[in-house]
């Protein structure tokens, strides 16, 4: 029924503005005008993000989007240094870059959290 759809996934934000600053400038996607004031954000291996205005907008309470990488570490760090704080969860056990070290007892990947500007939850974690 699907097999040919050219699926994608879609998110609001209450400044699209800003969401195209934070994708395009901090996290170095390519960013496209969706047309009727949306902007769709490519994601690195196909597929993409379509965010839509929304007044009353409020951020889901769980991880919207992951970012499977190389290197957490060197992520978070250049995260951080670009404004990005890394959210922290009580009882997660992350270190003090805010990172859940999963790989190490075995419960999963090295994972990190953070939002976007509209509150949406987004990770980054070991592939």
């Amino acid at each position: 029924m699907f097999e040919n759809s050219d699926a994608f996934s879609g998110m609001s934000s209450n400044d699209l503005a800003a969401s195209r600053a934070f994708y395009e400038g901090v996290l170095g996607l390519t960013v496209e005008e969706g047309g009727g004031g949306l902007i769709s954000v490519q994601l690195p291996k196909g597929g993409a993000v379509l965010i839509y205005p929304k007044d009353d907008h409020q951020p889901a309470t769980f991880t919207i989007l992951n970012f499977p990488v190389a290197d957490i570490d060197a992520v978070v760090d250049e995260l951080v240094a670009k404004g990005v704080t890394m959210q922290r969860y009580d009882g997660m056990g992350q270190d003090d870059k805010g990172i859940l070290r999963g790989k190490a007892s075995g419960q999963g990947p090295d994972i990190a959290w953070f939002t976007d500007p509209a509150g949406n939850i987004l990770s980054v974690l070991s592939d």
